[in-house]
């Protein structure tokens, strides 16, 4: 049940970010000067905010690396994430939608895979291994420096529970 709200909640998302991406494309600015372009690689806090009910399982304050992987001419990215500070870290592989909203400017949504690094201990993002959905914004806000945040949602993210766990990070990158 959690499931089908979570992919209703998610369908509503994407196409209020789908058709943001359509009626900038309407506007006189023409599509090269809409988004952001290139890569990027980033660093900065993450917090986990949800608490999967049993010990190890708490919300947590940490860090993250981000980055983005354009790929030319299409509008996805691949896109990694290491969410650290807790007693185990969370690396993802992530693949995302872009939807350019503004000059310099995306908003995104994407889903991977977490790997937690010592299953049961806590992380940003629970304690195991679980798919995970992605919304965020990235923006540039000074040559080749770049401001992202995003939140990240882990289905099924603690041992011997099916809660969610729900992180949010935010950052600064270096855009090549």
């Amino acid at each position: 049940m959690k499931l089908a709200k979570f992919a209703t909640s998610a369908l509503a998302v994407a196409s209020v970010i789908f058709s943001a991406g359509i009626a900038s494309a309407q506007t006189p600015q023409t599509a090269e000067t809409l988004g952001l372009k290139g890569s990027y690689i980033g660093a900065g806090v993450s917090a986990g905010v949800t608490n999967g009910g049993r010990q190890n399982d708490a919300a947590l304050l940490g860090g993250n690396i981000q980055g983005r992987a354009a790929i030319p001419n299409a509008p996805v990215s691949v896109r990694g994430a290491v969410l650290f500070g807790g007693d185990a870290t969370a690396a993802m592989p992530l693949l995302t939608y872009d939807a350019p909203i503004a000059k310099n400017t995306n908003v995104y949504v994407g889903g991977g895979y977490s790997f937690v690094t010592d299953e049961g201990k806590a992380t940003q993002l629970g304690n195991k291994n679980t798919p995970v959905v992605t919304l965020g914004a990235e923006s540039e806000i000074a040559k080749n420096t770049v401001l992202y945040g995003d939140a990240k949602w882990g289905i099924d993210a603690y041992k011997d529970s099916d809660a969610g766990a729900l992180s949010l990070q935010t950052g600064v990158g270096f855009r090549f």
